[in-house]
């Protein structure tokens, strides 16, 4: 392949770059989209496909859990070890490393006979999603030439804000139509679209990554804490009561040794020290019963919708369909008005607009309507988290100094993963759904309206945070004169953006402007 003047390879964030308008700019874009879009498609549709797969699999509702839980568990554990990993191997090689295993994994998946064959498969797709989901925005903030990095970072955002609101009607009709393995293995022939499209795009690597140790043991008591505590609150309403008991403990222990060694390890995948920032501390806590009250609330409707009201997994997909619609519309927006008038007044009203719109899915029982008992409920569900997340990430990554945006981000969205995974394994057995009981109507229904209770109390919990801790110019602010930068990719519902937007681009102006002055 030739290679024009405008398709200088980036080589780590000099004034070079692929120009997103020449043919290498497209295959990087093209890459980047496709490999996001095959965690996303996953992301919008395995909840839709829980009641059949429940019924064809004659699972548990602890088994249904550990279909979401074994994924998270893996990829909230790898996540920051993934993008450390692109740094210093390789953002292009990690990225097929990441689309191959993922694509691996899903024929697993496809192709599996009983739920604990299904799990398993989900544990390993978590391992390439861990590659994959930062690899493929690493490539796009690598390869570009700098005056085109907001446009291209902008158009990754879009088309991947496409690929999510297409997942729901692709994979409600795959479910309803060839069935529900090939929601998983349809990622196959797009990993092979992928792996044509990146044999164009140019490699990059981090800046100063030499000398730093993977932070292993970390990931690993991290994945040991995690998974204690999800057997635990999995296994607490079964008969294992005991062991899922130690488990737990087990998994505390695991935690508390894992802070222990974060806090010596001179290269630790979590940074204890971002956490004397009460600013990031408090947006991180809110992140957590934010993103637990999304997590918790988007698990049992679908689940909902189809044994309490019958409809079918297309009808069930599509019903959620405003969320993501109204925060492709209103993401940005937001941002603006957090920019203009401080980050307090959004991280304030938003989870209220949610926890109403979470409130009128009380409504959502038999015999209710689309029109009006669903549509006004997401719709309301949507315009709060179209408010509160592009302030909120804002906001983490304004806590922090500026050459740490990226290292914010990071934790700021798996602390997001984490929220899910943990709602899902607590919610069930908080509501009393055990066994057999969501292909209850009746059960169902009765179970549904206690979470809609609890994911309400999340969200107000994190409007009064915001009100108790947030201020309009708190003393660890590093944003321009107390204003929130701007973010703009909000491209996913379940976890904030990886990417910093225009403030990370802007930490990383003046953190270049810092290294010339110095």
């Amino acid at each position: 392949m030739t290679t024009s003047p405008g398709d200088v390879q980036a080589a780590g964030g000099g004034d070079g770059g692929v120009a997103l308008a020449s043919a290498r700019g497209r295959w990087v874009l093209t890459s980047a989209v496709l490999a996001s879009g095959m965690a996303m498609l996953d992301g919008t549709v395995v909840n839709v496909a829980l009641p059949t797969l429940g019924r064809d699999l004659d699972a548990s509702i602890s088994a249904l859990q550990w279909v979401i839980n074994a994924y998270m568990l893996t990829l909230s554990a790898l996540l920051l070890l993934g993008g450390a990993l692109g740094d210093r191997i390789g953002r292009r090689r990690t990225l097929v490393i990441g689309v191959v295993w993922f694509a691996l994994a899903s024929a697993l998946c496809g192709l599996a006979q009983d739920a604990g064959t299904l799990i398993a498969a989900r544990a390993l797709q978590g391992v390439g999603g861990a590659l994959l989901t930062p690899g493929s925005l690493a490539l796009v903030r690598s390869s570009f030439r700098p005056r085109d990095q907001a446009r291209a970072v902008g158009a990754w955002s879009g088309l991947g804000g496409v690929a999510g609101a297409v997942g729901p009607f692709l994979g409600g009709w795959l479910i309803d139509g060839p069935g529900w393995r090939w929601i998983f293995l349809i990622n196959v022939p797009l990993a092979a679209l992928v792996l044509f499209a990146v044999r164009h795009v140019p490699e990059s690597r981090g800046e100063n990554v030499a000398g730093q140790r993977f932070d292993v043991p970390g990931a690993v008591l991290g994945a040991l804490f995690l998974a204690g505590v999800s057997f635990a609150l999995i296994g607490a309403s079964g008969d294992s009561s005991s062991v899922a008991a130690l488990l737990g403990l087990a998994g505390l222990a695991a935690g508390a040794v894992f802070l222990l060694v974060e806090h010596r390890r001179r290269h630790p995948m979590l940074p204890l020290e971002l956490f004397r920032s009460g600013l990031f501390s408090a947006a991180n806590v809110m992140t957590l019963c934010l993103y637990a009250a999304i997590g918790g609330i988007l698990f049992m409707l679908p689940v909902q919708l189809q044994t309490t009201l019958g409809y079918d997994a297309l009808q069930a997909g599509t019903a959620t369909l405003p969320i993501t619609v109204l925060m492709l519309l209103l993401s940005a927006p937001a941002g603006d008005l957090a920019r203009r008038f401080g980050p307090r007044l959004p991280l304030c009203a938003g989870p209220l607009i949610a926890a109403a719109g979470v409130l009128l899915m009380l409504r959502i029982g038999p015999g209710a309507s689309y029109a009006a008992d669903v549509l006004p409920a997401v719709v309301v569900l949507g315009l709060g988290m179209s408010v509160f997340v592009a302030p909120l990430t804002a906001t983490v990554l304004a806590s922090v100094e500026s050459g740490r945006a990226g290292l914010a981000s990071g934790v700021n969205n798996t602390a997001a993963r984490i929220a899910q995974l943990l709602v899902v394994a607590a919610l069930p057995l908080a509501v009393g759904l055990t066994g057999t009981a969501y292909t209850d109507p009746d059960a169902l229904d009765s179970a549904f309206g206690k979470a809609a209770w609890g994911c309400a109390g999340l969200f107000v919990l994190a409007g009064v945070a915001a009100f108790a801790f947030i201020r309009p110019r708190p003393a660890d602010w590093h944003g321009d004169e107390g204003n929130a930068p701007h973010c703009t990719a909000n491209m996913a519902v379940t976890s904030p953006p990886l990417e910093p937007g225009e403030c990370g681009r802007a930490a990383t102006a003046r953190t270049r402007r810092g290294r010339r002055a110095g």
